[in-house]
């Protein structure tokens, strides 16, 4: 059977791309990496035919025997790591050394133009390693409403950004996991292609919180504070500077850019229609609200 190993497994994509591949009738030898394999083992264990495997991006010393494992790795980057030298180069000659076949890569839409984010440089070491690739680039997650942007949301009722109007291409996560599950059963199929993921919608954040108020019945205001006065908020709550920078270049600098194009490869890829915003907010609703978790 082809080993997969797929990175970030008790996060959102992860968990997405697993639930995706459980609904289906594959081959493939499915390992997750994760930091504490004692402590995320519960998190995963209703989900058969998984090996849970060490794996720290943090510990380059995780890297060679996860990898010895695996046919086709499934990469993310989590959040808070932004150093790809020091991280993501060794991973991925870690990956050569031990012939990974095919990797698959979350990237972002719009990298290919942007190379101050973390991601055009990961997808630069990928290529350069010679390694058959498949690049995902989402739009901006849907379920960015149930993380980083929930507690603003449930505390103030509010979006709080400086977003101005500019218009945002959105996607659901569980698109994700669908796309990336296709991709995963055939990888030959998709070698050395970039997918930009996207739903149909592409709204402001005004008009987001406009379906946030409608679909949670409760007023959900939006406000696009200055630069300044968002960081200093994000920093009397506690956000580490590096992710108020990472959240100015998401939502600030697509002020000044094009918008980006809404991509049919969801429906391509999958054979059926992406969510929609209003679909997200109705099946987590009790999350976005605040009570349920």
């Amino acid at each position: 059977m082809t080993r997969v190993l797929i990175t970030g497994a008790t996060g959102n994509v992860g968990i997405a791309v697993i639930e995706a591949l459980h609904g289906l009738d594959h081959q493939l030898d499915l390992y997750t990496g994760v930091r504490n394999p004692e402590e995320d083992q519960p998190v995963l264990h209703k989900y058969r035919h998984l090996t849970v495997q060490r794996f720290d991006f943090t510990d380059p010393l995780t890297y060679g025997p996860a990898l010895q494992t695996c046919d086709i790795l499934f990469l993310l980057r989590p959040p808070q790591i932004s150093d790809v030298e020091q991280y993501f180069d060794p991973l991925i000659q870690a990956a050569v050394v031990a012939s990974v076949q095919h990797i698959v890569f979350l990237s972002v839409q719009g990298v290919e133009n942007s190379s101050i984010i973390p991601h055009h440089k990961i997808e630069k070491l990928i290529v350069r390693s010679g390694i058959p690739y498949t690049f995902l680039r989402p739009a901006y997650f849907m379920q960015n409403f149930s993380t980083t942007l929930h507690r603003e949301l449930v505390t103030n009722r509010r979006v709080f950004l400086p977003a101005g109007k500019a218009r945002f291409t959105l996607i659901d996560v569980r698109d994700i996991g669908a796309v990336a599950a296709k991709v995963l059963m055939d990888p030959d199929r998709h070698r050395y292609q970039a997918y930009d993921l996207t739903a149909a919608d592409k709204l402001t954040f005004g008009e987001m919180a406009t379906l946030l108020s409608s679909g949670l019945e409760t007023t959900i205001r939006y406000e696009s504070p200055g630069l300044l006065r968002f960081f200093w908020t994000k920093r009397r709550e506690g956000m580490p500077v590096p992710f108020i920078l990472v959240m100015i270049m998401l939502h600030y600098l697509p002020r000044f850019q094009k918008e980006p194009p809404v991509t049919q490869w969801v429906e391509v890829l999958t054979g059926r229609s992406p969510g929609t915003f209003t679909q997200y907010i109705n099946d987590h609703k009790q999350v976005l609200l605040g009570k349920a978790q």
